[in-house]
């Protein structure tokens, strides 16, 4: 008996040590970890080669860019998108092998790039995602706004000159594309453009956030908005989301009772875009110096550019057409500044455009849009040899007809024998429009009550809340 407590007494004090020594414990207990401390991917089989880089700049802040490569290219040109949106994401929307399913997505036009065998280039913008560097909501260019040497223009000048110095593969032609946000980097990279930007493509373009894009649209500020500013700001990597406590965000917006109460409510006065706009609600010097319409008008035509705008835009359908509208007098040759006008919503022109909402319209415009103009337009400025584009000044649908119009100048008449000319339009009594003008006698009207503590909605109810991680193109 003596000895078996003996034993059981030894065991005990085995235990105490063992756990008053956990650091022992486990390495007498370890495994080794089978995750490699870095793996090495076997892509030899992939028909693309991504590269992964930080472009310098000037002051020294790094771009990240992603840089993907068809297996084999030779003397091809680069299709360059620069973007706040995480340029990895956008060329990695799938576990793939193969170049069509990992650029298969917004902002790839892959049609285009597929069949166009153009070398792929995103790049994320300065202070976003894995870019170094400050972010500045659409930062202004270097002047009164922007005391810094650096704008948008010199970061796309710097990324485009290390481009054809540093891919072999490449004919040394760039092109510059995107849509929003990355429609109006376009626009910025036409400011004192680098020699190997051959052509530019902004697709719904922000160009000026008071009058019609985006923030205001005339004075009328887009409270929908307020959760984008958030999460665009809050964080480098988008990875703080605007919270809810409704299920309609129609109660959310009349339980705040404002703009400003809601945005105390959620913190918004934390990030710094916010705060300036509540200190320019009406258009004054801060929006007009930086209306890309006003400044481009002031610079040389150099790049051809092909201005893009959906008809039933609800972000930004003011920009393309300003902008077209400002530079068109200036381009004497009629060979630097195009318009397309497609039936869309936002964005919409990279995806299937065979109908808008109940509204169909027997094809897929999208598609015609991205083979028949935006190819061969691409096409004529960066592939060597490519024949010249029979692409119209202006391209516009015409719905009800269902028709694509050639014309020669915006509003005009067509190419193709059609008669387009405006005719005035006149509000009658009974909610009707008219052709004719009422008569200076008649008195008739109609009267209605504008209630601002019971707004309409334009969205159906229950509202909910939309998708900001992209920009609002779904509302």
């Amino acid at each position: 008996m003596r000895v078996l407590f003996a034993v059981r007494a030894v065991c005990l004090l085995t235990l105490l040590c063992a756990a008053s020594h956990p650091i022992a414990a486990q390495q007498a207990a370890s495994l080794p970890s089978e995750t490699p401390e870095k793996l090495a991917p076997v892509t030899g089989s992939f028909d693309y080669v991504k590269r992964d880089v930080m472009i310098p700049m000037r002051d020294g802040v790094k771009l990240h860019t992603v840089i993907v490569i068809p297996k084999g290219a030779k003397n091809a040109p680069i299709l360059l998108t620069r973007t706040p949106y995480n340029a990895s994401a956008l060329t990695s929307h799938a576990a793939s092998s193969h170049l069509g399913p990992i650029l298969n997505g917004y902002d790839n036009a892959l049609e285009v790039i597929l069949e166009g065998g153009y070398i792929r280039v995103v790049q994320d913008v300065r202070g976003k995602y894995g870019s170094e560097g400050d972010y500045v909501m659409t930062r202004p260019l270097h002047g009164p706004l922007n005391p810094t040497p650096v704008d948008h223009s010199t970061d796309t000048y710097d990324t485009i000159d290390w481009l054809v110095r540093n891919i072999p593969e490449s004919n040394g032609k760039v092109g510059i594309l995107g849509i929003s946000y990355d429609g109006f980097l376009p626009l910025m990279a036409l400011v004192n453009p680098h020699p190997a930007l051959k052509v530019a493509v902004p697709m719904n373009p922000m160009v000026d956030g008071w009058m019609g894009d985006d923030w205001f649209h005339n004075g009328a500020f887009r409270q929908q908005n307020m959760p984008y500013i958030y999460e665009q700001e809050a964080t480098r990597s988008n990875s703080e989301h605007w919270w809810t406590d409704h299920f309609d965000d129609y109660d959310v917006y009349m339980d705040a009772g404002s703009a400003g109460e809601l945005g105390r409510r959620h913190g918004l006065e934390q990030v710094g875009f916010w705060r300036k706009l509540l200190d320019h609600p009406s258009y004054d010097s801060w929006w007009q110096q930086q209306a890309m319409d006003k400044i481009l008008a002031a610079q040389p035509l150099k790049v051809p550019t092909m201005l893009v705008d959906s008809l039933w835009d609800q972000e930004d359908i003011y920009g393309a057409p300003a902008v077209y509208k400002a530079l068109k007098p200036n381009d004497k040759a009629n060979d630097k500044i195009f318009l397309v006008m497609g039936p869309w919503h936002h964005g919409q022109e990279i995806e299937d455009g065979s109908s808008l909402g109940a509204l169909k319209f027997g094809s897929d415009t999208g598609r015609y849009f991205r083979l028949n103009i935006l190819k061969p337009f691409l096409d004529q400025y960066l592939k060597e040899g490519a024949p010249k584009a029979d692409v119209a000044t202006v391209t516009a649908f015409e719905t009800g007809t269902n028709t694509w119009r050639r014309l020669p100048s915006w509003p005009t008449g067509c190419e193709s024998g059609c008669a387009v000319h405006a005719k005035p339009l006149y509000l009658g009594a009974g909610l009707k429009l008219s052709f004719d003008a009422p008569n200076a006698g008649d008195a008739a009207f109609d009267e209605y009550v504008s209630d601002h503590a019971k707004p309409v909605p334009y969205r159906a109810r229950a509202s909910q809340p939309v998708g900001y991680t992209r920009s609002l193109r779904a509302s």
